[in-house]
């Protein structure tokens, strides 16, 4: 107990309630605990009494409770509660209010619901004491628990389920299948109501259970899959440790047994029979057969292998992996003449083996199948099947090269006829007998052009074209010696004039187009008219080279620059062949380490220090400037004559564009009419105006005659337009046969005012009568603008009416 704290202490009285069959019981208690108030709170110091402290124990109130009156939980009472009711008390929390009520005066505390611990195992709750007049706290609220007290209400529930387990066949007895496993919703700290045991139900012949852990495990050891592959077993779950009264609950346990390879393959017949005709090509299938298995999945994979010595040399037996069947194909050609009927052994047997079952037998089976090779009208068969032949390349036409044979391998044996494939001899080479396949040289042959042939000889039955068999002939020209070694190349060599006796000028290598089949072996010598040298020798150095020394002290290239030194080569034959080459060496000066300096020969210094690659591009070079200077000349000479042309004669219209609006009666001077002069010849219309035209006034003249100068068109229904189409004819067939002018189009627009303007056209264009019969007197309306207009055709009107009188 604290000690030097004021205050009041509660009073608690604890109820302890269980529902049994014989009836109800309750305790009460008073416990005192420690102090919760603060010490220098004035509201609980204001009696001047100490304050114990006091500590709440649990209340207990039975779940299902399923009386007609409310059930007493417990009671909390305050020391300071004298009995006249001037403490109020009050309950806050879960379920205060509607499921727990609380007297006001007594302090008593009832349940007013059915509570179930399996929803809610407690409730937490505080108690005030408050003073009924003025609603203040007179003791520190309190908090206290109420715990729901369990009875055996809730059977065992199987959650996990379903449950489904496997087992392997033949599994020892003991063997753990899988384990189940019931929950109870109960209270397990309290009493046995959550206790839970198994037992089997349904099944117990094949199956136990462990009855605490639950454990499904195998009572027989004869489980046969291929008899029953699956079994539903019944277990029950009961509380109360199994004891009467104790509820329970039960679930179904499929237990599937899983397949082991105790099976052997079989086949459902022990002999098949097949047919086929001869002329299958190798891999052919010939059949299927398959060894049944009473396993699955993988226990019934097999492998089939063909047993006997006759079938694993003409047949061989594959596996289909999707279907396990064994497919039958043919491995070597098939001859109806020679064996008409194969029997094969096929032998099946499990892939996987399972070492255990071992003892129940050989996990392998056979069968016979039975081949019938059909007959089939067969081409010609090539015997030997050689396909070289050897011939000299000097062999007249006509000579054998050698003889193919084929036979007809039915058995008719019908005669056989020979021919060649030309699209592998287009050249006729050679020729073949239809009758005895002897084949001939149809055509010199030459070893050094073509040394193999290879041409494809036809076998066809003589009365039956169909059958056509073909064979490939190789045939390898021989070579005879028939070719001299000539050198390797042009040999030039240069000597220098301080050369000494001995030194080595040039090696000699020679080439010969034949091939021996020794090899070749050249013999070198001068020929017989350098017999006479004395300034050069040359040495047979026995490899098939040769070289040339000098023989003398000193040259003088100014006595003899270049020496011609001939050489004899003779091959080893036979016979044998000669020739005679030029070994051209060139006397040069050289400095004192021997580096030669120049020589007589321009041609050779210049091979010498240019390469042909060298050459040709200086050549390319020089070619490219004479072709632009070329294209330089000739378009100046094209642009020339064509301004030429257009000097003589210009067809083009000139165009002259003016747009400029006029000044007004005082703006004379607006526009230079001396461009629009220019354009026209207007002395050839001097006679038709009277006189007075442009071309003796000028612009500077009298307005007046000016105008009346203006060219007039006039329709004449009797032109004659033939001299215009003939002078436009004229010039279209110049232009066309004038290559060097380019073309130039003419387009000309001639623009005729409307009959819908407002205002009549003062062209001359579409005067139809002479000057005399216009009226020009509607030029005054049309404002100050045109007074200056108006102006001069009036005056124009009045010179022409003094003319007419």
């Amino acid at each position: 107990m604290a000690k030097g704290l004021q205050g009041f202490s509660w009073t608690m009285l604890l109820l302890f309630c269980a529902i049994q069959e014989v009836g109800t019981w309750a305790m009460h208690t008073a416990v005192e605990g420690p102090v919760l108030g603060q010490p220098g709170d004035p509201a609980l110091l204001a009696s001047g009494r100490v304050k114990r402290g006091w500590v709440w124990n649990q209340f207990f109130v039975v779940e299902e409770y399923t009386g007609t009156e409310p059930l007493y939980v417990g009671k909390i009472h305050s020391d300071s509660d004298e009995g006249d009711g001037s403490i109020k008390y009050t309950i806050s929390g879960e379920g205060a209010g509607t499921i727990f009520l609380i007297d006001e005066i007594t302090g008593d505390i009832h349940a007013t619901e059915r509570l179930d611990r399996e929803q809610k195992t407690f409730y937490t709750l505080r108690a005030q004491a408050r003073d009924r007049q003025t609603d203040q706290l007179l003791e520190p609220e309190s908090e206290f628990i109420i715990k729901v007290q369990d009875i055996n209400d809730s059977e065992p529930r199987f959650l996990e389920g379903p449950y489904i387990g496997s087992v392997a066949e033949l599994s020892p007895i003991g063997t753990s299948v899988m384990q189940v496993m019931a929950s109870d919703a109960d209270d397990p700290t309290y009493g046995s109501s959550a206790r839970v045991v198994y037992s089997v139900l349904e099944g117990e012949q094949h199956f136990t259970v462990d009855s605490k852990t639950g454990v499904i495990r195998t009572a027989v050891a004869d489980l046969d899959r291929e008899t029953q592959d699956r079994y539903e077993v019944v277990i029950r779950a009961t509380d109360m440790a199994g004891q009467l009264g104790g509820l329970s609950g039960s679930t179904t346990v499929t237990i599937v047994v899983t397949d082991v390879n105790d099976n052997p393959p079989r086949f459902p017949q022990k002999m098949y029979q097949f047919s086929i005709v001869e002329t299958a090509p190798v891999g052919t299938a010939i059949g299927r057969v398959k060894a049944e298995d009473s396993d699955v999945g993988e226990n019934t994979d097999m492998t089939y292998q063909v047993k006997d010595e006759e079938g694993v040399e003409m047949f061989k037996v594959t596996t289909d992996s999707n279907t396990q069947e064994a497919v039958i194909m043919v491995q070597k050609p098939l001859d109806y003449e020679s064996k008409k009927v194969h029997t094969v052994v096929v032998e099946a047997l499990n892939k996987f083996v399972d070492p255990r079952f071992v003892d129940l037998g050989t996990f392998r089976d056979q069968t016979i199948v039975r081949v019938s090779v059909l007959d089939v009208d067969e081409p010609p068969e090539f015997r030997p099947p050689s396909n070289l032949m050897e011939v000299q390349e000097d062999a007249h036409i006509g000579s054998v090269v050698g003889v193919v044979t084929a036979l007809d391998p039915d058995t008719a044996n019908h005669p056989v006829r020979y021919a060649i494939d030309r699209s592998t001899d287009t050249e006729r080479i050679f020729d073949i007998d239809a009758n005895t396949g002897a084949i001939v040289t149809g055509k010199v042959l030459d070893r050094e052009t073509a040394g193999w042939h290879n041409i494809t000889v036809l076998a066809m039955e003589a009365d039956n074209h169909s059958q056509v068999s073909r064979a490939s002939l190789r045939i390898r020209i021989l070579d005879v010696n028939d070719n001299p070694p000539e050198l390797a190349t042009p040999y030039e060599a240069a000597v220098c004039e301080d050369a000494k006796p001995g030194q080595l000028i040039q090696t000699i290598s020679v080439v010969d187009r034949d091939e021996p089949q020794s090899g070749h072996r050249f013999y070198f010598t001068l020929a017989p008219e350098a017999t006479n040298n004395h300034h050069f020798s040359l040495l047979d150095i026995k490899d098939n080279t040769a070289a040339v020394h000098t023989q003398r002290m000193g040259f003088n290239r100014q006595e003899q620059d270049v020496y011609l030194l001939p050489i004899l080569v003779v091959d080893s034959g036979p016979p044998a062949l000669s020739s005679t080459g030029t070994l051209t060496i060139r006397i040069c000066g050289c400095d004192s380490n021997g580096a030669i300096q120049s020589c007589n020969s321009t041609a050779y210094v210049v091979s010498a220090t240019l390469s042909p690659g060298a050459l040709i591009a200086l050549l390319v070079c020089i070619l490219i400037l004479v072709v632009l200077v070329l294209l330089i000349l000739t378009l100046k000479r094209h642009h020339k004559s064509h301004l030429t042309s257009e000097d003589d004669e210009d067809m083009r219209d000139n165009v002259i564009k003016y747009n400029d609006e006029g000044g007004g009666e005082q703006d004379t001077e607006a526009y230079d009419m001396s461009a629009l002069r220019s354009l026209y010849d207007f002395s050839e219309i001097k006679g038709s105006d009277g006189g007075g035209g442009l071309g003796e006034g000028g612009l500077g003249g009298n307005p007046a005659s000016e105008l009346h100068a203006l060219p007039q068109w006039v329709q004449t229904p009797d032109l004659d337009f033939s001299v215009f189409r003939d002078y436009i004819c004229k010039k279209v067939e110049q232009a066309d046969e004038d290559l060097s002018v380019p073309p130039y189009d003419s387009f000309q627009t001639y623009a005729f005012e409307g009959s819908d303007s407002p205002v009549p056209s003062l062209s001359s264009i579409n005067t139809w009568s002479s000057g005399s019969e216009q009226d020009f007197s509607y030029l005054g309306g049309w404002g100050p603008r045109f007074r200056q207009l108006a102006a001069l055709y009036a005056g124009r009107r009045g010179e022409e009416d003094n003319e007419e009188s």
